[in-house]
């Protein structure tokens, strides 16, 4: 846990300086929000647009420190503790390239977004699915339904094939690079399918254990 509090740190650190130091050559109004296209449909001030993701990075790393910390079942998360250390990990990448990626393009680098999220998001589900199918029950990470929080065999089996599911759907996300026009739908579409089927499937092995 200390090597990657140490990685978090560096990141965040990192993303201040960047925004620091580039603050004089960036336009008073930041392009933030795009289409499915690809095209840009949201702007907002120089200052948010240069430090809103390092301070969203902040809050976000007092949450996943807390999160082992006021667990009740918090013994069973350091059973997985590498594999949830190594998922944060790949989430602050994953936001520190977008937040790279929004400065290159309002310096004029325009690199579509169709191309970034499908890879970022693709590489997230794989890494998801690996987070998932190593968790042991707790109130805070993985797929919690009423039925996986109450019982071990529930949670275990449903995560086994969440965590499948979640990795087909990261590699059908990156496909998305090559169908740009339809990248939304590589991304949201097998996500939303893979999270619908859990929760569905998750009540029926409860009620095979009530039975």
């Amino acid at each position: 846990m200390k090597r990657s509090k140490i990685i978090i740190a560096g990141i965040i650190l990192f993303s201040f300086i960047v925004g620091i130091y580039l603050y004089p050559q960036m336009p008073e109004k930041i392009a933030s929000h795009w289409n499915s296209q690809g095209q840009v449909d949201g702007y907002m001030s120089k200052f948010w647009g240069l430090f809103l993701m390092p301070l969203i990075f902040v809050g976000l790393t007092l949450l996943f420190i807390a999160i082992p910390r006021i667990d009740p079942l918090k013994a069973n998360i350091e059973k997985f503790r590498k594999y949830y250390d190594g998922f944060i990990i790949l989430f602050f990448v994953f936001i520190l390239s977008i937040h790279f990626w929004i400065i290159l393009w309002n310096l004029g680098i325009e690199i579509s977004p169709n191309v970034i999220l499908p890879i970022g998001l693709g590489l997230l589900f794989f890494s998801f699915g690996i987070l998932c199918q190593n968790t042991k029950r707790n109130w805070f990470i993985g797929i919690r339904t009423p039925w996986t929080l109450s019982n071990d065999v529930v949670w275990d089996k449903t995560h086994k094939i969440g965590g499948r599911l979640f990795k087909i759907a990261g590699v059908i996300a990156f496909v998305g690079v090559f169908f740009q026009s339809y990248a939304v739908f590589f991304i949201f579409v097998p996500g939303i399918l893979a999270a619908v089927y859990t929760i569905i499937y998750s009540f029926f092995e409860y009620q095979k254990v009530v039975k």
